[in-house]
């Protein structure tokens, strides 16, 4: 496990640019706590949208820090500019790939193929392989709304324990949100710490795995004694059976899905077989298995495989791509402005203020990084925010580390970044509200879920370090 004693501060030093202010650890570690207060009041206290309430943390840290207001300005905007740039297109496929899947049918189809087959004690173990696959493409509170119906629908007919159906699911959405690409935090802290895409998404592969088991079908059996309730009768829809003959096939659904991920995965096995950056192979491989390629392709055959298949017209798929795009601008605000604060985090010195004290404390990387996350996450409720400040700050230790090592930190962040959610995250409600639980019930089944997540995720991060 690497630890941060065998980081050399002097070279990142010499290797940093020059801090905008010449304000000393105590002066920036005071200005650090007072930035992310003023984001969590600002979030918690006074509702204020999130990419506000980053932008104006921002300004707050460098005035704290003593840096001048202009060089605020400028560190923020060329954070926000860098942020948008590598992962705003990224982000917008994604979205265009979730839409295509959800308005053909295509997840229906999933859903409904895996649950025929499924039965019982198996019928866990099918929503958390569902919410896994579908979790991939689709932000996490767009699979909320097209998964909760069917895990309502599920409970009603097979007069399941609901918490016994509805907490795999919630765990295979919650681990695709926190640890695999390309979903928007996993993607900005790749951004930050410079880690490989492929590398890291194979990592968190293995990461996911175990994980989501633990936190889903067996944690499951737990919650289902704890809070005993059926499906709430008003949450649960009348799906309709119309358009059932004009849907996409299960087999192309699912190879449409994980398609980016196979041609990722394939330039990471690549890189790592073939050491020649000048093959031929490698340079086909880097080629599409690039994000940006992966995922664009998936789109273009998702528009035949899903679009076309469900019987859209040309107008049809580009209207869906069209109206895909608008629900995300909110998130690419939200990924900028935190792209903005990890610069301004960056530029104002506390990169090197954090290696400084944590070369005297001798605390893991991979352990300070998710702490960090765990923190932002308590106090402001958004993993996203979370994901991107944890990154901004301990972006400094990712230099010379191995890729495997800085996939593993981007990884660590991500698993902090899901702990304990609780009143201030959105997603709560959300959960409690389709289930009809009160506060109470929600934070012994969703909230306990999270934290499992997030410790366990830890402790898989944790022993791959000893092997990597």
């Amino acid at each position: 496990m690497t630890s941060l004693t065998g980081l050399s501060v002097e070279t990142l030093a010499a290797d940093a640019a020059e801090p905008i202010t010449s304000a000393g650890n105590a002066q920036l570690g005071i200005a650090v706590l007072a930035g992310i207060a003023v984001i969590v009041l600002l979030i918690t206290k006074f509702k204020v949208h999130a990419f506000l309430a980053l932008t104006i943390g921002s300004l707050a840290l460098g005035a704290f820090a003593g840096a001048p207001l202009g060089a605020t300005v400028d560190s923020f905007g060329t954070g926000l500019g860098k942020t948008v740039a590598s992962v705003g297109v990224l982000i917008a496929l994604g979205a265009i790939l979730g839409k295509l899947l959800a308005d053909s049918g295509g997840a229906d189809q999933i859903v409904d193929t895996i649950l025929v087959r499924a039965s019982g004690r198996a019928m866990p173990w099918a929503m958390v392989l569902i919410a896994s696959v579908i979790g991939l493409p689709l932000f996490f509170e767009v699979g909320i709304v097209l998964l909760i119906p069917v895990v309502l629908l599920v409970a009603k007919r097979g007069n399941y324990s609901l918490m016994r159906i509805g907490i795999p699911a919630l765990a295979g959405l919650s681990v695709m949100h926190g640890l695999i690409p390309p979903h928007p935090g996993p993607l900005v802290a790749i951004d930050a710490l410079g880690a490989n895409l492929g590398v890291t998404l194979a990592l968190g592969v293995l990461v996911a795995i175990p994980t989501v088991i633990i936190a889903g079908p067996l944690f499951s059996r737990y919650a289902a004694r704890w809070v005993d309730i059926p499906a709430p009768e008003k949450m649960i829809p009348t799906r309709p059976s119309a358009d059932l003959d004009k849907r996409p096939g299960f087999a192309a659904t699912v190879a449409t899905v994980l398609l980016p991920v196979v041609l990722m995965l394939v330039k990471a096995l690549v890189d790592i077989v073939v050491a020649d950056p000048d093959n031929g192979v490698r340079k086909v491989t880097d080629v599409i298995g690039s994000p940006l390629i992966a995922l664009l392709a998936a789109v273009l055959v998702g528009m035949f495989t899903l679009g076309r298949a469900a019987g859209f017209t040309r107008e049809r798929i580009s209207s869906t791509v069209e109206t895909s795009l608008a629900p995300i601008a909110g998130v690419l605000l939200i990924v900028g402005a935190g792209g903005g604060f990890k610069q301004t985090l960056i530029d104002v010195g506390v990169g090197q203020m954090i290696l400084d004290f944590s070369e005297n404390w001798s605390i893991p990387a991979l352990l300070l990084a998710w702490l960090i996350a765990v923190a932002i996450r308590l106090a402001t409720g958004s993993a996203t925010v979370a994901t991107i400040s944890a990154a901004g700050l301990v972006a400094p230790l990712a230099e010379g580390m191995p890729a495997t090592q800085t996939a593993l930190l981007v990884l660590a962040i991500g698993a902090g970044s899901l702990f304990f959610s609780h009143v201030n995250d959105a997603g709560f409600w959300l959960v409690k509200e389709y289930f009809g639980m009160n506060v109470g019930q929600t934070l012994k089944t969703w909230s306990v879920m999270e934290t499992i997540i997030s410790v366990v995720g830890l402790v898989f991060v944790l022993l791959l370090s000893l092997v990597l």
